[in-house]
């Protein structure tokens, strides 16, 4: 089964947070590298599945499909580009058949 690509109308960036340490003063200091952009579907989970999530101290509320992609880590995040919402992901679940067409992703919103 393939993805329909009409489901990926939402773009997202991908960053990965990187913390350094300032020579002069030692404070840490936070700063984004911007790994890519991807297009996806964001869906609020249900208040059936939110229920059950919520049941194993879970804090997703929602789930995004994208294309296929290596690398992607827990520690990065997915910052929608029209409304700047920011997802951290909680797993990458590669879809049934091939593993290689698509992933979902549980994620939870940054308040």
């Amino acid at each position: 089964m393939k993805l329909n690509a009409g489901r990926l109308r939402h773009r997202l960036r991908i960053e990965k947070p990187i913390v350094t340490q300032d020579p002069t003063t030692g404070e840490l200091v936070e700063t984004v590298q911007i790994i890519g952009n991807v297009f996806a579907s964001i869906e609020p989970l249900s208040a059936r599945e939110f229920i059950a999530a919520q049941s194993t101290q879970s804090q997703i509320t929602a789930r995004i499909v994208i294309r296929y992609r290596s690398g992607l880590t827990p520690d990065m995040r997915f910052v929608d580009h029209a409304n700047g919402i920011t997802y951290n992901p909680h797993g990458f679940l590669p879809d049934p058949v091939t593993g290689r067409d698509w992933l979902t992703i549980p994620c939870s919103v940054v308040a």
